[in-house]
């Protein structure tokens, strides 16, 4: 991935307050089924800005807080849009995604069984050492330990690029 294939560019995302204005809304399925959303994959943050600013109330708000906290916590944060979800990564490789689901959004980490401590959710259908947490609401939102799990996984060679 080349800095030109993101287009990391703060200036392109909604504002909470705005993110709620994009046209059309996708259909959350209610738990995994290959991909979380119809959303086109697409490199670059605008893409990603799109499909959180399309999701419904609360999803939208904890996508959000997912996406600001990811952009404080990594430096050279790069984002895409993959299989419907949201995905994350720094260096040569994707990190973590986040997809809206009926009644939660779920926060998946790549070589995820290798972080500490392990996140407690074993998502069907992305691999065995992915791990992750459903977050139904912001008050499940640990950003001490979210954070952590971000910066665990961006410094693992091969997921996140070079260790750190």
């Amino acid at each position: 991935m080349t800095s030109g294939e993101h287009g990391n560019n703060d200036a392109n995302k909604p504002s909470l307050s705005t993110a709620g204005q994009a046209k059309g809304t996708f259909e959350l399925h209610e738990a995994m089924t290959g991909r979380a959303s119809p959303a086109k994959a697409a490199v670059g943050d605008k893409p990603v800005f799109a499909y959180i600013a399309s999701l419904p109330q609360p999803q939208r708000g904890l996508a959000e807080a997912i996406d600001e906290l990811a952009a404080k916590t990594l430096p050279g944060l790069q984002r895409s849009v993959k299989w419907g979800m949201a995905y994350y990564g720094v260096g040569d490789g994707w990190c973590f995604s986040s997809g809206a689901f009926v009644g939660h959004v779920k926060l998946m980490f790549v070589n995820g069984a290798a972080l500490n401590p392990v996140p407690p959710v074993t998502p069907v259908g992305m691999g065995k050492s992915t791990r992750g947490v459903e977050i139904t609401s912001l008050a499940d939102v640990d950003e001490a330990q979210i954070a952590a799990w971000m910066k665990q996984v961006s410094s693992v060679p091969g997921v996140g690029g070079k260790r750190h």
